[in-house]
């Protein structure tokens, strides 16, 4: 459900609060999709474990030394038809993984401390000036 619709709901229970039906006929529509937000997500656990299961041996297979390591991963994306068709996105694929890598790093990192102790500097900002006359 959108936030609009929680919203409408909200006012709709403010402004009619003795109509027993209609919060009803709510309440089963919030459960019903309570019930599909809790399939969605028993889902996507699903998928990721599967891609960490396929990471994680595909590492200890090329530390044991299997000619082809990736095989796990390459099966796990062939399942969902995520392997890249060709040398272009490839690339692209490769672009976007280093931009989110440095994204990611730059949110670890602690936002940078300000000076403390010494005077205030303040930048003034004037968008017309008058000259004396």
């Amino acid at each position: 459900m959108t936030r609009s619709e929680f919203d409408d709901i909200r006012a709709h229970i403010t402004a009619e609060a003795d109509h027993a039906g209609d919060l009803l006929r709510i309440a089963r529509s919030l459960l019903d999709d309570l019930e599909q937000v809790r399939t969605r997500e028993a889902l996507l656990r699903s998928h990721y474990l599967g891609l960490l299961t396929a990471a994680r041996a595909s590492v200890a297979a090329e530390r044991a030394g299997d000619p082809e390591p990736l095989i796990f991963v390459k099966h796990e994306l062939a399942k969902r038809d995520q392997l890249p068709a060709d040398d272009e996105q490839a690339q692209r694929i490769l672009a976007d993984a280093r931009t989110a890598m440095a994204f990611a790093m730059n949110l670890d990192q602690a936002p940078p401390r300000r000076r403390t102790g010494g005077p205030s500097l303040r930048r003034c900002v004037v968008t017309r000036r008058s000259l004396p006359r």
